[in-house]
């Protein structure tokens, strides 16, 4: 029996298959416009691999969630990202999960979430935020952590995309450097995110997830902000998907 858990997330999709008695299995590819075709084409995918799915226990998480038709069950983000980060560090921890289009918060207990808070009424402190900035800046994602890191930030509005991206046009327009633009915007973004953590109260573990977990830059400036360590987690992009395989083996198994 294998388990697969499909996070169809707003700009990537994540994988994960959990065979017997193996260890967990990621692939991730862009979801695109069209989550239902995203889905299909992830179908397509299991069966080359496995021959059929027809043998699988799947549930399916995430933005696109409802797209995965095939799946046995499907269960919210929340608990997925909960689950799988709980699973990855192996103890109870706060979870700060960066998404395309959100920012969660979450803690969790014994492998269940136990409270949460979701920022998801604007794009700043989330991957949409700093992919605008970087094509703004004319640089992929990864040059402009690598420029932050060099920079000193300059003044940035953590409140709203558009804001900030006006400011940046300005800031380029006066001819500051590049590197000080970018440190601007991965600050204003560890401002938002470290905002929405200190509404709750954190566990002793906190770890990132989502599309910057295994950046120790922004780990790092989070630690700095919160004034306590944050960990940074090598495969912290696939903690839905994971967290989603194990509850279906956990749920559906027999």
């Amino acid at each position: 029996m294998n388990y697969i858990g499909i996070d169809i997330g707003s700009t990537a999709s994540k994988i994960c298959i959990l065979r017997e008695n193996g260890e967990p299995e990621f692939k991730v590819m862009p979801t695109g416009w069209n989550s239902k075709i995203t889905s299909g084409i992830i179908l397509d995918g299991l069966t080359e691999e496995l021959g059929s799915v027809e043998d699988c226990r799947i549930v399916a998480t995430g933005y696109g969630r409802i797209s995965v038709d095939y799946a046995d069950k499907v269960i919210t983000e929340i608990s997925c990202h909960g689950r799988g980060g709980y699973e990855m560090i192996g103890r109870d921890c706060s979870i700060v999960d960066i998404g395309g289009q959100d920012t969660k918060f979450i803690n969790v207990k014994g492998g269940r979430a136990v409270d949460f808070l979701m920022n998801d009424k604007c794009a700043a402190g989330t991957g949409k935020f700093i992919e605008v900035m970087a094509n703004r800046l004319g640089v992929t994602i990864g040059e402009l952590f690598d420029l932050a890191a060099k920079g000193k930030p300059l003044p940035l509005s953590s409140i709203c995309t558009v804001f900030a991206e006006s400011e940046v046009i300005s800031y380029m327009g006066e001819g500051k450097e590049k590197d000080e633009i970018a440190a601007g915007v991965i600050n204003s973004v560890a401002v938002k995110v470290v905002a929405l953590m200190q509404r709750k109260e954190l566990m002793d573990t906190v770890i990132v997830t989502g599309g910057l977990s295994d950046n120790p830059f922004f780990a790092k400036l989070l630690s700095e902000k919160l004034h306590r360590e944050v960990l940074p987690m090598e495969n912290g992009r696939y903690a839905g998907a994971y967290g989603a395989a194990i509850l279906a083996r956990e749920k559906l198994g027999r």
